[in-house]
C-alpha cells in the first residue's frame, strides 16, 4: 500500500475514534446533568414539616440562612455537612463540643433573643426548643420558626424525627438514615450492657451546692429509658428542673453509680471539682466507694441533646460506669 494512502486510512481511523470518545464523554456528561437535574427536581423549593408540638409549617429547603437557638438541632445541621446554612446562634450558650461556630453571628442568648439582630439578617427560618418558648410569638413575625423540643416522655423516638425532619429539610434523608441507624445500634448495644450490669443509678444536676434528682419521662430520661439504666428510685416526679433532693437522701438510696450534670459549671461559672464528689455523705455510697461518681460534660447534658453528634457523645459519657 502506497504511503499517502496508510496516512490516509490511519487519519482517518484516528478521527473516528476521538469522535466515539467525544460522543462518549457527551452522553457521560448529560447523564451526571441529568441526574443533577432530578436530584433537584425531587427536592420541592419549600416544604411542610412538623414541629415537636404536632403544628406544620412550611419552610425553604436547603436553606442558606438559618437561626439556630437548639442546639441538638445545630449539631445534626454540622453532621449533614450543611454548616455553611447557619447564620446565627446563642454564641455565648455554646457547648464546648460546638465551638467551631463562635465565628457565625450572635443570636443573643438561649433565654432572651436578640430579635433587632434577628431581624436585620432576615432569616430563612429560626429553629428553637424550649428555651424560647415565651419568645415563639415575636420570633414568628420575623420567619417560620420550627419548634425542635425533645418530648422526655420519648426521648429517642422524638431525637430520630427531629433529625429526620432536618435532614428532609436540606435533602439529606439517605445520610441522616445512615447516622440514625448507626446511632441505633450503639444505643441497644449500650442498652444490653446496663441492663446486663444491673447498675442501680441516680441522675443529677448540682447547682451551687444543691441537688435535683431526675427520673423516668424527665429531663435525663434518656439515660434510664433509652439507655436503660436502672433508676435506684422508681417514685422520682418528672421535671423539668428535677425533684429537690439532700445528700442524706443520696446516702440513704445508696446507688452503684451517679450521673453529676453541674449547672454551675455550664454557665461559666466555678470549674472546680463538683461538690457532689467531695462530699462526705456521698463518699460513704457504693457509688463513691467504687469511684463511680461521674461527672457528665455539663455543657453537652445541661444545653444540648437530641441530635447526631449529641446522642453519641452522651452515649460515651454514661459508658463509663462500666470502666
Amino acid at each position: 500500500m502506497k504511503l499517502s494512502k496508510l496516512i490516509t486510512v490511519f487519519t482517518g481511523t484516528l478521527l473516528l475514534g476521538t469522535l466515539l470518545v467525544a460522543c462518549g464523554t457527551k452522553k457521560e456528561a448529560t447523564t451526571d446533568s441529568a441526574k443533577e437535574t432530578t436530584t433537584t427536581k425531587a427536592l420541592p423549593k419549600k416544604i411542610e414539616v412538623t414541629d415537636s408540638k404536632g403544628k406544620k409549617i412550611t419552610v425553604p429547603t436547603r436553606p442558606s440562612k438559618v437561626v439556630v437557638f437548639d442546639n441538638g438541632s445545630l449539631d445534626t445541621i454540622e453532621a449533614l455537612g450543611e454548616s455553611k446554612s447557619v447564620a446565627a446562634v446563642a454564641v455565648k450558650n455554646l457547648p464546648t463540643y460546638l465551638t467551631q461556630f463562635k465565628t457565625v453571628a450572635s443570636a443573643g442568648g438561649l433565654k432572651e433573643p436578640d430579635l433587632e439582630k434577628i431581624n436585620s439578617l432576615q432569616p430563612d427560618f429560626i429553629i428553637i426548643s424550649a428555651r424560647q418558648e415565651s419568645f415563639k410569638a415575636d420570633l414568628e413575625k420575623i420567619a417560620p420558626v420550627l419548634d425542635l423540643a425533645i418530648d422526655t416522655t420519648k426521648v429517642w423516638e422524638s431525637t430520630k424525627a427531629n433529625i429526620m425532619t432536618i435532614a428532609s429539610i436540606y435533602g439529606k434523608t439517605d445520610e441522616a438514615t445512615k447516622q440514625v441507624d448507626k446511632l441505633e445500634k450503639n444505643i441497644t448495644t449500650l442498652k444490653a450492657k446496663a441492663e446486663k450490669s444491673k447498675l442501680a443509678t441516680l441522675t443529677v444536676i448540682s447547682n451551687e451546692g444543691q441537688l435535683a434528682a431526675f427520673g423516668e419521662k424527665s429531663r435525663y430520661a434518656i439515660v434510664n429509658d433509652t439507655f436503660g439504666f436502672k433508676n435506684v428510685d422508681n417514685t422520682i416526679k418528672a421535671s423539668t428542673h428535677g425533684q429537690q433532693i439532700s445528700f442524706e437522701y443520696v446516702l440513704e438510696k445508696n446507688p452503684d453509680v451517679i450521673f453529676v450534670v453541674d449547672r454551675t459549671k455550664a454557665i461559666g461559672g466555678d470549674s472546680k471539682e463538683t461538690t457532689v464528689t467531695n462530699n462526705e455523705l456521698v463518699k460513704k455510697t457504693t457509688a463513691g466507694k467504687n469511684n463511680k461518681v461521674i461527672e457528665l460534660d455539663p455543657s453537652l447534658w445541661y444545653l444540648s441533646g437530641g441530635g447526631i453528634k449529641s446522642t453519641q457523645l452522651m452515649i460515651d459519657g454514661v459508658e463509663k460506669a462500666f470502666k
